[in-house]
C-alpha cells in the first residue's frame, strides 16, 4: 500500500531519530550524573550494585511469563472514541490513519514520566534500602508505557512472543545509541511482515539474535544500575532518583513511539 504525505513524512522523522544520536535529554543526564558516579563508584557497596542489577534482571526475566502480559484495551477504545475512531477491537487502529493514532500515543507520554518522577522521588528517599525495590517498579510503568503506545497504533503487546520487541524497546531507552536503534527497527520489520502477512510473530530466530535476546537484559542493567545507585546519596537521593525515572520512562516513550510508529508504516507499506 502507498503511503500517504503525511505517513512519508513520519518515515523521514524515523530515519533522522535512527541516524541521530543521544536525545538532549540522555546527554544533559549524562553531564549532570558524572559527579554522583564519582561518588558512586567510590563507595557503593558491591552487594547493593549485585541486588540492583538483580532487580533489573528479574523483572526482565518475567516477560517470559504470559501473566505479566496486560493490557487495558478498553482505554485504548475510549481513547480512540474520542477522536471519532469507531473501531471494536484495538487491532483495528492499524487501518486508521497515522495522525490519529499519533496523539492517541502521545497522550500517554506526560501521565507515565510524571509517576515515575513521583515514584522514584519517593523511592529516593529511602536511599540504599529502597534502590532495589524501586526498580520493579520503575519497569512496571514502562512497560505498561510500551503497551499503551503499542496498542495506540493497533498492535497490542499481549503475550511472551513480544519480548524481543519490548528488549529492544528498552535497550534503546538505556543507551540511545545508533546500534540499539537499527537492531530495534531490524525487529520491528520482522513484526511488520508477520501482521501483514496474518503470521504469529515469533521474533528473529537467527542464532545470532538469540545470543542477543540474552544479552540484552545485562546492557540494559549495567547502562541503568549505575545511575540508579546515585540514589543512595543522601540529601540527593529523591531528586536523583525522580530526575533519572523522568529520563528513563521519557526515552521509553521516545523510543516506544518512534518503533510503533515505524511497524505501523511497515505494516502498510507491507499490505
Amino acid at each position: 500500500m502507498r503511503l500517504t504525505p503525511y505517513e512519508k513524512s513520519v518515515k523521514r522523522e524515523i530515519d533522522q531519530w535512527r541516524q541521530g544520536d543521544a536525545s538532549l535529554i540522555t546527554q544533559a543526564m549524562s553531564w549532570a550524573m558524572k559527579p554522583f558516579d564519582w561518588v558512586v563508584e567510590r563507595v557503593a557497596p558491591p552487594e547493593l550494585v549485585d541486588q540492583a542489577d538483580e532487580a533489573v534482571q528479574q523483572f526482565l526475566a518475567m516477560l517470559s511469563e504470559a501473566s505479566a502480559w496486560t493490557i487495558d484495551a478498553d482505554e485504548v477504545l475510549r481513547k480512540a472514541a474520542r477522536r471519532g475512531l469507531e473501531v471494536e477491537r484495538v487491532e483495528d487502529l492499524r487501518e486508521e490513519p497515522l495522525e490519529e493514532l499519533d496523539p492517541i500515543a502521545r497522550s500517554y507520554f506526560t501521565e507515565n514520566t510524571i509517576l515515575a518522577a513521583i515514584e522514584g522521588g519517593g523511592t529516593g528517599l529511602g536511599g540504599a534500602v529502597l534502590i532495589a525495590a524501586d526498580i520493579p517498579l520503575l519497569f512496571t510503568i514502562n512497560f505498561r508505557l510500551i503497551q499503551q503506545i503499542g496498542a495506540s497504533f493497533g498492535f497490542p503487546m499481549q503475550g511472551p512472543a513480544f519480548r524481543p520487541l519490548v528488549l529492544s524497546i528498552f535497550n534503546v531507552s538505556v543507551s540511545g545509541e545508533r546500534d540499539a536503534k537499527n537492531n530495534a527497527l531490524r525487529e520491528v520489520s520482522v513484526a511488520g511482515a508477520a501482521f501483514a502477512n496474518e503470521l504469529d510473530y515469533r521474533g528473529r530466530v537467527t542464532g545470532t539474535f538469540r545470543d542477543q535476546n540474552r544479552h540484552l537484559p545485562r546492557e540494559i542493567a549495567k547502562n541503568l544500575v549505575g545511575r540508579k545507585l546515585a540514589q543512595m546519596i543522601p540529601i540527593a537521593g529523591a531528586a536523583v532518583g525522580a530526575g533519572i525515572n523522568y529520563w528513563f520512562t521519557s526515552e521509553t516513550a521516545e523510543a516506544a513511539y518512534m518503533l510503533f510508529r515505524a511497524l505501523y508504516l511497515e505494516y502498510r507499506e507491507r499490505l
